[in-house]
């Protein structure tokens, strides 16, 4: 899917007709992919613009900063660079507010779909801890299972508290380790069991499997989603 530049409020040509058109033909990729149930990064994507435009809106010193800059001149002496600010023209800033405001509701308008597919597939997930628990939560296995196929992929994760800007936050990193055909022999426990024999490091670790009867693409919907609940369900 093509992305949204970063900064593509002030790249190139600053006309609302041009950037409406650059809007709506990336949002037009996001709604194929959304149905399609394919939710990341999209809905990541679409949370970053709309933040990065909330932030413009309410500091516009920070949108100066961000605008192309003219060479007028150099200082031979001390080699400074002497900048013309094109935010100084009143009808650029018209120009750009009126963007940031058609923006701001077409973005969160994408994203409310986006949730809503999220909160779908959630509400399709069942998590379920395997064997005795240990009391350390933090780092494990999980088993995911989909849609009436019999295969369960195997990840390891390891949770983990940051902070940023007095806030905190939890982040759930995987890594894949298997593919197992589930049956009678190779049950939830003895994959468990199996693993614990093959993966010395951690003798005791925490399980859980989490499953869904219907089918979604897997890294773009179900592994993300799979967790984002496995660290709320830790979290409680």
């Amino acid at each position: 899917m093509n992305k949204l530049s970063e900064t593509w409020i002030v790249d190139g040509t600053i006309d609302f007709e041009v950037k409406k058109y650059t809007l709506l033909a990336y949002l037009q990729k996001v709604k194929e992919c959304f149905d399609e149930n394919k939710i990341y990064p999209q809905l990541s994507d679409l949370f970053f613009h709309y933040n990065n435009l909330t932030s413009l809106k309410s500091n516009k010193n920070y949108l100066k900063e961000q605008f192309p800059k003219r060479l007028t001149g150099i200082q031979i002496e001390n080699l400074e660079l002497i900048y013309e600010e094109m935010i100084a023209d009143n009808t650029l800033m018209l120009e750009i507010e009126e963007i940031m405001h058609y923006a701001t509701q077409r973005f969160k308008n994408a994203i409310s779909v986006g949730n809503e597919i999220c909160s779908f597939v959630e509400s399709k997930l069942a998590i379920n801890p395997i064997g005795i628990m240990p009391l350390k939560l933090d780092e494990g296995y999980f088993f995911l299972s989909a849609g009436k196929k019999h295969s369960t992929r195997v990840y390891s994760y390891r949770l983990t508290l940051f902070e940023r800007h007095s806030e905190k936050y939890r982040s759930l990193s995987t890594t894949f380790i298997s593919e197992w055909e589930r049956n009678f022999v190779n049950s939830y426990e003895n994959i468990k069991l199996n693993l614990i024999k093959v993966q010395k490091n951690m003798p005791h670790p925490a399980v859980y499997a989490i499953e869904t009867e219907l089918s979604f693409p897997l890294e773009e919907t179900l592994l993300p989603v799979a967790k984002r609940t496995l660290v709320q369900h830790i979290s409680k």
